[in-house]
């Protein structure tokens, strides 16, 4: 009997841990500067908007719209080939951020762009790392 692929788990560094460490939590945890007030997700250390370094974690509400998508049908790995066909999709959170993530609880050709939305988070097994994921609202 062989054993299952694991999915990838996502190491945090430096500038992603409370991003990660809130996933862990079922928070969804982006920057904002202190210096200019915009929003910003993937994590840095500087303020992608005005380079500034005073950045601030908040929680965001967990809620948005889909803004693009594709149906995977041929997996990238063969760890995701039991989850096939299965959507990757650009999310707009509310907040005013956009994340990369799966569409789950709904069969692929129910999502379309405009589809609200609601984070949930997803256990990988072999790993104590959740990962962000979304559902329609």
């Amino acid at each position: 009997m062989t054993t299952p692929l694991a999915k990838p788990i996502p190491i945090p560094d430096a500038d992603s841990r409370p991003y990660w460490d809130g996933a862990n939590q079922d928070r969804f945890m982006f920057q904002r500067c202190r210096a200019c007030g915009a929003a910003q997700f993937y994590s840095r250390s500087l303020c992608s908007h005005c380079r500034a370094s005073d950045l601030a974690w908040e929680q965001a509400r967990g809620t948005g719209t889909v803004a693009s998508f594709t149906v995977v049908n041929r997996p990238p790995l063969a760890a995701f080939a039991a989850d096939t066909p299965y959507v990757i999709a650009l999310v707009d959170l509310d907040e005013g951020i956009r994340f990369l993530c799966n569409v789950t609880g709904c069969p692929p050709q129910a999502v379309r762009i405009g589809l609200p939305v609601k984070v949930i988070f997803e256990s990988r097994a072999g790993s104590d790392q959740k990962i962000p994921q979304v559902r329609p609202a």
